[in-house]
């Protein structure tokens, strides 16, 4: 790819941010998505950020794996495959503007729902049988389209209550597998090429940089903090998407 110096010094912040995004705080994944959609086509940076998240999610894997909470996994992961396929199927029926205010809407959806939890009191409670199917759908979906699937799954997440390390080590597992089950189709769609590869590779030092950063960062992190911070840009996610 020829990028200019700057366009250079922010595909390496980004990847800064997919590193800590997997091993700190997921939310800041949703900056990286945004600086690589600044450098190209929303729908190219989708297939290019990708070998970056597995490699940082293998990263995560290795340092939070035993903190997973495989039910959430098993139950998230077939409604997240079914809406991969959606995606895939809608990804050349739907432009780039279309794809970030539809994801736009429902990533804000779904974080007004749960400060509404919060602030009804009732987020200790387990949402409804209907949570998962609707939340691994989308997440799904937005994923394959924009690869802003992170703030979905935390706020599924965040309902069920869990802790921060059990938070971090559950969506580490979780997008390993959804991340290697994205390959054939960001493949078939032309948006994961060799030279994209290739360019992935050099930015990997910054990526493993990045995880470093976050497990640093986590443990410093009030768990109301981690929350907090998790919410806030998850909105800015959503709010980026629809002015952009």
């Amino acid at each position: 790819m020829g990028l200019s110096s700057w366009e250079l010094l922010l595909a390496v912040v980004g990847a800064l941010f997919v590193g800590v995004s997997k091993t700190g705080v997921g939310g800041v994944g949703v900056l990286a998505s945004a600086l690589f959609a600044v450098l190209m086509p929303a729908k190219q940076s989708a297939g290019f950020v990708l070998p970056m998240l597995v490699f940082g999610d293998l990263v995560a894997v290795a340092s939070y794996r035993r903190h997973a909470v495989w039910a959430h996994v098993g139950r998230m992961f077939p409604w997240t495959a079914a809406g991969i396929l959606l995606g895939w199927f809608a990804m050349g029926r739907i432009d780039d503007r279309q794809a970030k205010l539809l994801i736009g809407t429902l990533v804000l959806g779904l974080t007004a729902l749960q400060v509404a939890r919060r602030h009804l009191g009732t987020d200790g409670a387990a949402p409804g049988a209907w949570f998962a199917p609707v939340v691994g759908v989308l997440a799904g979906f937005t994923t394959l389209v924009a690869n802003a699937a992170g703030a979905l799954m935390a706020v599924y997440l965040l309902a069920m209550r869990l802790p921060k390390l059990e938070f971090v080590g559950t969506a580490a597992v979780f997008f390993l597998l959804v991340n290697l089950f994205k390959v054939p189709f960001m493949v078939n769609l032309g948006l994961l090429t060799t030279e994209s590869l290739s360019f992935n590779l050099l930015l990997a030092p910054a990526v493993f940089l990045g995880t470093l950063g976050g497990r640093w960062l986590l443990p410093r992190l009030k768990q109301r903090t981690f929350e907090d911070v998790t919410l806030a840009l998850g909105a800015l996610a959503g709010l980026y998407l629809l002015l952009k």
